[in-house]
């Protein structure tokens, strides 16, 4: 029964990291697609499109997938029309969390959540209920053996980063949203590779609990995470010193 059961938790682990896989493919999918539809489907006259396509393929994304969204974005081909929607709300114990999704049915997703949300006694809330706990930030993770610190944190402050620390073997470079780009620039300049540049949303207050009521929180959050439609969940919880927060890519 020992080999039995171990044989069921790889496969189990093995499930999970394909449904992420998944997750990470349709959102990049549909990046292509909304970038192939507001500025047209050559990636040499779209940055957005040409962005988008070399985190597709840092993905191991298929040709002919990056391609079918890009003339799903050109009206080329006929496809799902899913469209970013962010959700806001409250989990038991007063912890605010803020949802980004990319869905086809805002009726179905809405639905969902709320159900998750009544699930563990919390609520899903209106629009603009927690958001503004929430700073839209740039984020990027760098792994420390790529480059010297002295040197990133030179780099990255000329091109306008608010900060640089070490989390276990990374850096993680934060910038404003409008400085995002001149950040990613100077790191793809310099040739040091990103293991993720994304914007993110970190709160400015979070709320530390007990053992116990923080496990209820973050079984709601893991299970919104688990949803299709959604990308991120971000949350004033703090974990270990942190605000705990959960994107398809974990």
């Amino acid at each position: 029964m020992a080999g039995h059961n171990k044989w069921s938790k790889i496969k189990r682990q093995k499930a999970k990291e394909d449904k992420k896989k998944s997750k990470i493919w349709a959102r990049l999918s549909q990046e292509i697609a909304t970038a192939a539809r507001e500025g047209g489907g050559d990636p040499d006259m779209n940055a957005t499109l040409a962005q988008a396509i070399e985190r597709a393929e840092a993905e191991n994304m298929a040709k002919d997938t990056i391609e079918r969204a890009i003339k799903r974005g050109t009206g080329e081909l006929e496809g799902q029309d899913y469209e970013p929607a962010s959700y806001e709300g409250y989990a038991p114990h007063g912890v605010a969390v803020f949802i980004e999704a990319m869905t086809d049915n805002t009726n179905r997703t809405v639905a969902d959540l709320r159900h998750l949300f009544k699930k563990y006694d919390g609520n899903l809330g209106k629009d603009g209920s927690v958001g503004y706990l929430f700073e839209q930030k740039g984020q990027f993770e760098i792994p420390v053996d790529a480059t010297d610190e002295l040197e990133l944190f030179e780099l990255v402050v000329d091109a306008g980063a608010e900060d640089l620390k070490t989390e276990g073997d990374h850096f993680v470079v934060t910038s404003s949203v409008d400085a995002f780009s001149n950040v990613e620039n100077a790191l793809d300049g310099a040739g040091i590779e990103t293991e993720s540049a994304d914007l993110v949303r970190i709160p400015t207050t979070t709320i530390a609990l007990d053992e116990s009521q923080t496990e209820t929180v973050r079984s709601l959050i893991e299970d919104i995470e688990d949803h299709d439609d959604i990308d991120a969940v971000y949350s004033t919880l703090e974990v270990n010193g942190e605000a705990l927060a959960l994107d398809s890519d974990e």
